[in-house]
């Protein structure tokens, strides 16, 4: 399909979303959102991709917030209607079975937080600023910040940030653990692009079951996590990577990861 306010690429099993709205620092409205949705229910049913991509068009900004000319418009029913709709393709994101990474070019403001921390982790460039600054317009985070931002950096620094509004330095953000590297600007993409290369060349089964581990360890005590983690290793087994990874390496040799399950 074309898009008018993304742009979807898929190479070498790595696909890359990037916002395209730059004149408006790529802020989120409801086109871009529903493009959004429709382009992670096609990387969900994409067997080849292992990886997900995402980033901004331009050297401002990965996604500036909302649209607040729209926000401007709604009641509370409108306002209600755009916050689930924003979890929902987030959750989306979230839930990708792939490793998502997040390479932030610029500003990360309200949405565009929501989105990179959603994400599995990030990368950010030298110029990149983050926060949630809804609290200025009179409301709050409406797309999973008031959740994930304190899970990610401790509820005192995520109340601290929600209820002042105040943007982070990308160094900041890199001491809070908001943020995996800070690189250059110009070197932004290429150092994604080299962990994604690297991500993508392991064997898909283990990476989703190391994802879900995780994820879903974070809820539980951590008796059901290592129960979690049980189940996950054992279904790893199901898939014939397990045996090409021990073998390559028995071998000495390189493992070639073909994916799927027996």
């Amino acid at each position: 399909m074309a898009y008018e306010n993304i742009v979807y690429e898929v190479k070498e099993g790595i696909a890359t979303i990037t916002f395209n709205r730059p004149k408006a620092l790529n802020a989120l409205n409801g086109p871009l959102l529903a493009e959004l949705s429709l382009a992670l229910d096609a990387i969900a049913t994409d067997e080849n991709i292992r990886v997900l991509v995402l980033t901004g068009a331009g050297d401002k900004s990965f996604v500036a917030g909302a649209d607040i000319s729209e926000l401007a418009t709604f009641d509370s029913l409108k306002a209600k209607s755009f916050a689930r709709s924003g979890h929902n393709i987030i959750n989306k994101l979230q839930i990708l079975s792939i490793t998502a990474i997040a390479a932030v070019n610029g500003f990360a403001l309200g949405g565009g937080t929501e989105i990179a921390i959603a994400c599995d982790f990030i990368y950010a460039s030298e110029n990149a600023k983050f926060g949630q600054p809804e609290i200025n317009l009179g409301v709050i985070p409406g797309f999973g910040g008031t959740q994930r931002l304190p899970r990610l950096i401790g509820t005192s620094m995520a109340k601290e940030l929600i209820f002042t509004g105040k943007m982070i330095s990308a160094e900041e953000a890199l001491q809070l653990g908001l943020v995996n590297k800070v690189v250059p600007q110009d070197r932004l993409m290429e150092e994604v692009m080299k962990t994604a290369a690297i991500i993508a060349s392991k064997g898909k089964v283990s990476l989703r079951e190391a994802k879900q581990a995780v994820n879903k360890g974070m809820n539980v005590d951590l008796a059901t996590g290592c129960g979690i983690e049980i189940d996950a290793f054992a279904l790893c087994y199901a898939s014939p990577d397990a045996k090409e990874g021990t073998s390559a390496f028995l071998e000495k040799r390189k493992a070639e990861f073909k994916g799927g399950l027996k």
